[in-house]
Formats: C-alpha cells, sequence, structure tokens
C-alpha cells in the first residue's frame, strides 16, 4: 500500500555511522532510522546476540516465562528506577498499554470517563487511540470518530494544565513528551516537567512520559526525565531500545505498577527472546562504550557548531538541541527552497537528515558518532542553509 512517499535510493548495506547505496555510493547517517540504529548499523555486538538468539529460541509466547525479556526489565528498572515492564513491537503499542493503565486506573477510582491530558503537536503513533492522542490533525484527518477522553493543552504551557485541573475532575493522567519530536524538537522550559510532575501529585493523576524518541541515551541522560531528577509513573520506550529489532516497552512506577493484571492486556510476540536479547545488548554496549556521555559531549559541540555557522543567518529562526536530538527552525519565506527540499538536497550530498513540524531540520545521528562526523554534519547542513538564504539575496 502506498502509505509512504519514499525518495528513490535503496540502501544495501551499512557499518558503522555509514550507508551504500544499490550503486555502492557513501552516504553519513545523521537520522539513523529515526533515532532507531543509535549503535548505528551491523554493529558487532548486535549481529553476534541477533545470530546466536536465532540459533538458539525465536519465540515460546507470554504463557511461559522468558528469561531473556526477565533479564531486559531488570536491566530497564535499574537504569530508570521503575517497577515493572510490558514489552510491545513497537513505541505506537508501548503508548497503548499506557493509554489502557490510565483508563484502569480511572475507573479503580471510580471515574466513569477518565480523562488523559495531551499536548498540541505532539506525537504518539498511529493506532486509533495513540493517533486520537496525537496533536496532529494531518495525523488523525480521515480517521474520524476518533477515540475519546483526551483533553488537549498547549505544549510547555503550565498554566494551561492548572486550569484543567481547576475545571475538570474525570482527569486522571498527563501523557506528555519531555522534548517533541515529531512535533519539531520543541524543548520545554527547564522546569516543566518538575512542574508537571507537582500537579500530577496534588491531583493522584499519573505522569505518562513518551520517551520513545528520547529515550536510550538520545539526550545525553539514559532517560530524558533524569534531567530534572524525577520519576514518572508510566514511561514508554522502543525505538533505540532494538537498534532495528521491533520491540516497545510500558514502564510503570509504584502506584501504576500493578495495574495490570492476567487479561487485562497481552502481546503475541511481545518480550520475545530474539527482541530482548538483542535490547540487552543494545543496553550493555551503550553502558561499555560510554554511549550516553559521547551523546551529551557531541550534542554540544554540534549545537555550539551550528549557533558559530549559523549566526546572523536571517532564516534561521531558533538552533534547539539536547544531547544528540538537535534542530534547526528555518523561515521559508527567506530561503529559496522549502525546509522539506532540504532532504533531498543533503542526500545529494551524500547526508541523511529529515524535516519535522513542516520548518525544522532535524537531526539524529548515532550515538557513536565522533567529532569528524559531528565536522561534515556541521558542515554540509549549514552550508545548504546558507547558499539556500545566498541564493535569494542574489
Amino acid at each position: 500500500m502506498k502509505t509512504y512517499a519514499p525518495l528513490d535510493i535503496t540502501f544495501e548495506h551499512g557499518d558503522g555511522v555509514m550507508l551504500w547505496d544499490t550503486d555502492k555510493t557513501q552516504y553519513l547517517d545523521a537520522l539513523c532510522g529515526i533515532a532507531v540504529c543509535s549503535l548505528g548499523h551491523a554493529h558487532p555486538a548486535i549481529t553476534k546476540t541477533i545470530s546466536e538468539q536465532a540459533s538458539k529460541l525465536l519465540h515460546t509466547s507470554n504463557l511461559y516465562k522468558i528469561s531473556n525479556q526477565e533479564h531486559l526489565a531488570n536491566q530497564l528498572c535499574d537504569l530508570s528506577n521503575m517497577s515493572r515492564v510490558f514489552f510491545s513491537n513497537s513505541g505506537a503499542e508501548a503508548n497503548e498499554a499506557a493509554i489502557k493503565i490510565a483508563r484502569l486506573y480511572g475507573h479503580q477510582k471510580n471515574i466513569k470517563v477518565p480523562g488523559i491530558i495531551v499536548m498540541e503537536n505532539s506525537f504518539h503513533g498511529r493506532t486509533m487511540a495513540t493517533l486520537s492522542a496525537t496533536g496532529n490533525r494531518k495525523v488523525q484527518a480521515g480517521f474520524e470518530p476518533l477515540v475519546q477522553g483526551f483533553i488537549r493543552a498547549p505544549y510547555n504551557d503550565v498554566d494551561a494544565i492548572k486550569n484543567i485541573a481547576d475545571n475538570n475532575n474525570d482527569v486522571v493522567a498527563i501523557l506528555v513528551e519531555p522534548i517533541q519530536g515529531e512535533g519539531g524538537v520543541n524543548i520545554p522550559d527547564q522546569n516543566y516537567l518538575n512542574e508537571l510532575r507537582k500537579i500530577c501529585d496534588d491531583n493522584d493523576w499519573l505522569l505518562m512520559l513518551d520517551e520513545i524518541q528520547t529515550g536510550m541515551g538520545r539526550t545525553g541522560q539514559w532517560f530524558a526525565f533524569q534531567h530534572n531528577k524525577i520519576l514518572p509513573d508510566v514511561m514508554t520506550l522502543a525505538k533505540a531500545l532494538g537498534n532495528g529489532v521491533p520491540i516497545g516497552a510500558c514502564l510503570a512506577n509504584e502506584k501504576a505498577a500493578d495495574i495490570l493484571q492476567p487479561g487485562n492486556h497481552g502481546s503475541t510476540f511481545g518480550g520475545n527472546p530474539l527482541m530482548c536479547a538483542t535490547a540487552s545488548t543494545v543496553i550493555d554496549t551503550i553502558s561499555s562504550d560510554e554511549l550516553v556521555d559521547n551523546a551529551k559531549q557531541l550534542g554540544d559541540y554540534m549545537l555550539k557548531g551550528f549557533i558559530e555557522k549559523l549566526s546572523g543567518v536571517n532564516a534561521v529562526t531558533q538552533i534547539r538541541g539536547c544531547g544528540l536530538m538537535i534542530g534547526i527552525e528555518l523561515d521559508n519565506n527567506q530561503l529559496k527552497h522549502d525546509c522539506t527540499d532540504f532532504v533531498k538536497l543533503a542526500l545529494d550530498k551524500n547526508l541523511l537528515i529529515n524535516v519535522a513540524g513542516g520548518n525544522v531540520i532535524r537531526l539524529l545521528p548515532p550515538l557513536i558518532i565522533n567529532h569528524q562526523h559531528a565536522d561534515t554534519i556541521i558542515a554540509t547542513v549549514s552550508d545548504l542553509i546558507i547558499s539556500s538564504v545566498q541564493q535569494v539575496a542574489a
């Protein structure tokens, strides 16, 4: 089905931060499968684990204990200080589990129509519940009637949340991205999550964080909430957790940990031996290679580099970044090219990038990049922007 409009290029193989297409042309990957392949391509430890596990056991189902799943759950709980994990196959499924936890939590409090506060410009997935939670009409259009029970608020607006709290007795949870990825790398005020944590505590709500794009070291901490020194009640993960194999996770803490009971939720493939063994190796590799620290250092380096290169360029509205999650917001009116054209322009320069929110160049390079890779990304993207502005001026 024509659910995508892919670029006219096919990649044949990869090695680290590099990809080669079917014409043997080499590209630097500054997108890593949309924040998925944080260890790069064909990582030897991941390849070894997949091969060894595939030769032993792929699947038994959750009707039986799965030691790889238990080991991965313990790893994630140790890293996050959360209590329990439900494993799924994707980020959307992880968010579905979070939504179901919130609904059950509300019904246990005798709230007939539990409400979940979600944010404008958010993205939580494409299943019916998660697209209903998403704050983007393009994602929702044509799929009405949407799932009810979501209350929308502006992102990074604490007063709006307080106003909802004062006027709605049926709210049970807030579902929010610590940084909005698909919305354009929107980074909230430093204290935003702390304020939301307090509001949830004051009203006995669940704070549910969608860390599908920000988690697993992307922002320079294992999880973005750790920048704020708080704990959520629910957190969802996917993307980089499997470095390319499909796995999602919904973590719960304290008052949310035991809400789901046998019969409430499930997954045929979720948490199978292959996916969990791979994800455990991802964690081990990120830890042993100190890649969370590398994400912070190289992210700071790239942010500084872009600010220096693009200082005074009127078309650049703002440069935002946290770790290796960087967004360059552009004013389309001052460019020869629409911002979305930069994806193809960068590809012509052998660089993979992405555009989010319509006018933000989004960079999500692998956590394994070095200074040379960073310099190439900075120079290539900056030159493309400056060239487009110069052509307009001419």
